[in-house]
Order: C-alpha cells, then sequence, then structure tokens
C-alpha cells in the first residue's frame, strides 16, 4: 500500500515571538515493513537555519532556528511511505515463557547486554506504580508465552476502556486514565508500556498514523485525521536477540499495512511531533491538521475532496486512532526548504 501523509502544525502568537529553536519528529521511519518513499518538510516563516540528525532510537529529527519576529509558525510535512503487513521474525521464539523473558533483563554480572534493556526502566509519562502491576497481572498468567500476554492485554485494554478525547490532556498521568478507564491513544500506549515494565518486560512508544475511513457515502475530510499512538514488545530468540512486534490497544488489534511508523521511544516525550523554546510568544493558539490517504486516491480525487472544518488540538476526527493531535481545516502555502527520499 502507498500512503500520502500530510501533517501540517500552526502556531498563533500574542505577541509575536522574537526567537525560537524547534525539534520535530515528523519524518517516517523505514522498517521492515515500511519504505519511505518520499519527505518533504516545509517551514513558514523560513528558519535561519534547518537540519536534520539522527537520535538516539534512530529517528529523523529536523532542528530549525528563526531569528526574526514572527506572530504566527507553519509547519508541513508531507510523506509517501510504501506499507506491508508485518511478517513476525522468524528467530523469534514465541511460545517463550513471559518469566523467562524477564529473567534475561535481570542484572547480572557477566551478563550479555541487550539494547532492549533500554525500555525496562521507568522513563517521564510511564512510572511505576502498583496499580499498574495489579492490572496487568491477569494477563500475565504464569506460563503464558509473551506474545499471547501482549495479545491479551491489548485486547483487554480496548474492552476495559473508553476512548474519549475530552478525558485528558497531553500531561495527564497514565495512572489517573488508568484508575478513570478513560483516555486516548496516547494513554493506552502508556498504560500497556507501564504494565509491561513493571512486570520486569521491555516494551516501548510509537508514534504514527493510522489510514481512516471515511463513512460511506462521503469524501475524505483534509485534515480531519490525527496522530496516533501503539506500543512495541520485545520478543526474543531461544537463545539470543529477537526483535520487536507492535500492539494497538486503542482498536485491539496489532498493526498492519494502514499504519505508517514514524518514530519510537520510551514514551511520548521522546517522540513528540513538535517541541521549542520561544523568546516572546506569551500565549499562543495551536492548530494541528492531519490527512492520511492511499496515494491512488489523493492523485484522482484531490481536486474534488472536502475540506473539514476547524478542529482544535483537542478536537476528535474520524477514528478512534488519535491521540496526539487533531485536525484543522485549509493549508498555508508553505517554502520548501528540503526534501529526501
Amino acid at each position: 500500500m502507498l500512503l500520502h501523509v500530510t501533517h501540517e502544525t500552526r502556531y498563533d502568537y500574542t505577541p509575536p515571538v522574537e526567537t525560537a529553536q524547534h525539534l520535530a519528529h515528523l519524518k517516517p521511519r523505514t522498517t521492515a515493513s515500511q519504505r519511505l518513499v518520499s519527505h518533504t518538510l516545509s517551514i513558514m516563516p523560513t528558519p535561519a537555519q534547518c537540519h536534520e540528525q539522527l537520535d538516539l532510537y534512530g529517528n529523523t529529527r529536523a532542528f530549525f532556528a528563526l531569528d526574526s519576529t514572527h506572530n504566527e509558525l507553519v509547519v508541513t510535512a508531507e510523506s509517501v511511505v510504501e506499507t506491508s503487513d508485518p511478517v513476525l521474525a522468524t528467530c523469534i521464539a514465541r511460545m517463550l515463557p513471559w518469566e523467562e523473558v524477564r529473567e534475561r533483563f535481570r542484572y547480572s554480572k557477566g551478563s550479555r547486554f541487550d539494547p532492549a534493556s533500554d525500555f525496562v526502566f521507568p522513563s517521564p509519562y510511564v512510572p511505576r506504580h502498583d496499580d499498574f502491576t495489579a492490572y496487568a497481572r491477569l494477563s500475565f498468567a504464569p506460563g503464558r508465552p509473551t506474545f499471547d500476554v501482549a495479545m491479551d492485554l491489548t485486547h483487554r485494554i480496548y474492552r476495559d476502556f473508553e476512548y474519549d478525547a475530552g478525558s485528558t490532556e497531553i500531561n495527564t498521568p497514565a495512572v489517573e486514565a488508568l484508575a478513570q478507564r478513560q483516555g486516548v491513544c496516547q494513554d493506552f500506549a502508556h498504560i500497556m508500556i507501564a504494565c509491561f515494565r513493571t512486570m520486569g518486560l521491555p516494551a516501548r512508544y510509537v508514534s504514527g498514523y493510522l489510514l481512516t475511513q471515511p463513512p460511506p457515502g462521503q469524501k475524505r475530510l483534509i485534515g480531519a485525521d490525527a496522530s496516533h499512538a501503539w506500543v512495541s514488545v520485545y520478543l526474543p530468540a531461544a537463545d539470543g536477540p529477537g526483535d520487536w512486534v507492535d500492539f494497538d490497544p486503542t482498536n485491539g488489534r496489532q498493526p498492519g499495512q494502514d499504519y505508517v511508523t514514524l518514530a519510537i521511544g520510551r514514551d511520548y516525550s521522546d517522540v513528540s511531533p513538535m517541541r521549542g523554546v520561544l523568546h516572546g510568544g506569551a500565549r499562543h493558539t495551536l492548530d494541528v491538521g492531519v490527512t492520511v490517504q492511499p496515494l491512488e486516491e489523493m492523485q484522482a480525487y484531490l481536486p474534488g475532496m472536502a475540506l473539514a472544518p476547524g478542529l482544535s488540538s483537542q478536537s476528535q476526527g474520524q477514528s478512534q486512532g488519535m491521540s496526539q493531535s487533531q485536525g484543522q481545516s485549509g493549508m498555508l502555502p508553505p517554502v520548501p526548504l528540503q526534501s529526501q527520499s
């Protein structure tokens, strides 16, 4: 499947910003089931500096600096990605009990280091808490294979929690979302990760996009989609390194070719789409618009596609797969800075 993704972020500042520096995670990764065909990042106003680099986890992040006064900032990332259904790596010991996997990540002198160990420890959005242990135990039955544990926990979160875009904020603690049994996909991903880590197993946060379908008989709305988040669980080989396998607790399934992976990290704090340091701009409004569509659909129907009405950063789009950003209408003409493929 060839998917075209447009992710537009717009800030309006009062008073104007005098200078600013920003980091953006907006370039999709290349993985075993995903190939980045093209990517363009456009920024308005034109920054004084802009360059890319890889972070600790292999994500591409863009740094850009603005040294002139501005009262708005528009950042638009356009990507074409070729996706396929993920295939479980042959090296994975799928029937390995979760207790044995846990033992591999207990520290012992002379033991072999596994890079997945980075994802066993607490992180800013995923702290240790007894409530996560209590919720996890029903899935972590004695002797149960780790893959089956992950699938069961995925289904339980899907059944037990209500998707409610207004119930949490970006900084709502995961333990609070657990207690109220409500949240968005960022919350559900953090809860599932916390359950695994509290039981001694590695799990990581995945940010990206999910192809949604408009209601029957209606056209796709530009800007009505949103960023999505899910979980990657580490499954080792019988003797040696294994591989990561993805699970989506928001939708109760494993990701397929309708998902686009953007970045991975310990939690949301590692992969937020945009962050920055500003001089000025004490108040701001934020609008984010995301459109995910098959490339052939965009090429054939773009002239007749509808625009979504303006959606704030707390609005809900067309599906459950959303948490980090929501839609908005229209798009300002950006100034292209770089294009890589």
